[in-house]
C-alpha cells in the first residue's frame, strides 16, 4: 500500500477525483486519467441496459472524445482486487505500456501501481 501523502500531487489529484466520482454517483468504481497536457477526466461505472463500461474505460473514452492524444497516468478506485486486462488495454492504447495505473481502495489508499502494458 502507498501512503497517499507520498504520492506526487498530480497523482493524488486523480485518485481524489476518482474517489469523489465513485462516491457522488454511487457506482462500484470511479476513475480518472490525466492526459499529456495535464487535463483530467473523471468517470464512474456506466451500467445501462444497452451499454456497460468500467469507470476506467469511460474515463479513457472521455479523454479521447475531448481530443487527448496521450495519457500520463490513470487511477481507479474500486473494491476489486485487480484492474481487468481490457481496462489496462484502454489506458495502453492511449498512453503506452508504461503508463501507470494507480489502484486505490474506497478510502483512497493506493494499493498498487501497475503498468498499463
Amino acid at each position: 500500500m502507498t501512503d497517499s501523502s507520498a504520492l506526487d500531487p498530480e497523482d493524488h489529484k486523480i485518485v481524489t477525483l476518482a474517489r469523489a466520482t465513485r462516491a457522488r454517483n454511487g457506482v462500484p468504481e470511479g476513475a480518472a486519467v490525466r492526459d499529456g497536457n495535464g487535463r483530467t477526466y473523471a468517470a464512474g461505472t456506466v451500467a445501462l441496459d444497452s451499454l456497460r463500461l468500467s469507470a476506467l474505460r469511460t474515463a479513457v473514452a472521455m479523454a479521447v472524445a475531448s481530443g487527448a492524444t496521450t495519457l500520463e497516468a490513470a487511477a481507479v478506485v474500486t473494491e476489486a482486487g485487480a484492474v481487468p486486462d481490457e481496462d489496462r488495454a484502454a489506458v495502453r492504447d492511449l498512453g503506452g505500456p508504461a503508463t501507470p495505473v494507480l489502484v486505490a481502495g474506497p478510502d483512497g489508499t493506493v494499493r498498487e501501481t501497475v503498468p498499463a502494458g
